[in-house]
């Protein structure tokens, strides 16, 4: 059993309830509007790597300030193609200045043949598929020189006959390429509407003692197809924060971190959401102290 976590959380390792860092308000948290309200910001370096201007000058102002996470957006671990060099020498670059304990990106991938394709796209859910990616997640750490967490991501067409359920390819990926997991709650629950499994014995199945954050988010419903996009466009939803909260009460103290892409609205209505993720997390904490408290007088 892995203790991966304990390898990578040390004492510089934010906690709590963070917040997914966009340019819609980024100019309200460098004014100070978010301070002592968010436990850290999360990041995706590609915003910032090889770009000047006025948004890269509100983030180097905001980083010097605040606690931050960087999360990837286009390192494509699911592939064919080799890992391009040149990325990988930004992003190495990029996190020796504002990286942390880890990097993380997605279970996915997004380019072809060298084109950006602009979407996170699912891989076949087989043996094959993910010792090939479990192989490039072990080089894409040795070229970054710090430890990856891989995100688990929605999806609404499997590639062929899926193999293996989700939560036993990411574990075998997690395994084989001995990385940490960013579980997004969020997209565990979407996949489960989309197609009709259990969302709580899903969660149940991934690999809990891998997981070094979380993600958080809403979704929409198109009733015209009884489908679920996920389109982080609305508030999270009650039983998101219900897995959040099982999760945490497992883990113990891990970055958890609020995504908002569509609709983004006023900065003080998502500092509102954040502080009430914040109570669930916190409820999540206490249930797990009373716990082991009772399992303490059980065994004394």
């Amino acid at each position: 059993m892995s203790h991966i976590r304990d390898r990578l959380h040390d004492s510089n390792t934010p906690t709590g309830v963070g917040l997914g860092l966009r340019a819609e308000f980024m100019a309200g948290v460098h004014e100070g509007l978010a301070d002592d309200r968010v436990a850290f910001f999360e990041v995706s370096p590609e915003n910032y790597m090889r770009r000047g201007g006025r948004s890269l000058r509100l983030f180097e102002g905001i980083a010097e300030r605040s606690r931050l996470i960087t999360h990837g957006l286009m390192m494509s671990l699911g592939s064919l193609e080799p890992l391009r060099e040149p990325y990988f020498d930004d992003l190495r670059a990029f996190l020796a200045r504002h990286g942390g304990a880890w990097h993380s990106d997605h279970l996915c991938f997004s380019t072809e043949q060298g084109a950006v394709l602009h979407d996170l796209l699912p891989l076949p859910l087989d043996e094959a598929t993910a010792l090939r990616v479990a192989g490039r997640i072990r080089e894409a750490q040795d070229r970054l020189e710090r430890p990856l967490a891989i995100e688990n991501i929605s999806y609404y067409l499997p590639v062929g006959q899926p193999q293996l359920s989700e939560a036993a390819f990411v574990n075998l990926v997690c395994e084989a390429a001995d990385c940490g997991l960013l579980l997004d709650v969020n997209n565990v629950y979407v996949n489960s509407k989309n197609f009709g499994f259990d969302v709580h014995e899903m969660i149940a199945a991934y690999p809990i003692d891998r997981v070094v954050q979380l993600h958080v988010a809403g979704h929409t419903r198109w009733d015209r197809f009884e489908f679920y996009l996920d389109d982080h466009g609305s508030t999270a939803e009650p039983t998101v924060h219900e897995l959040m909260r099982w999760v945490v009460e497992r883990t113990g103290p891990v970055p958890v971190v609020l995504e908002r892409d569509k609709k983004i609205p006023p900065l003080a209505e998502l500092l509102d959401e954040v502080a009430a993720l914040q109570a669930s997390y916190d409820q999540a904490l206490d249930a797990r102290a009373a716990g082991r408290r009772e399992e303490a007088a059980r065994v004394g």
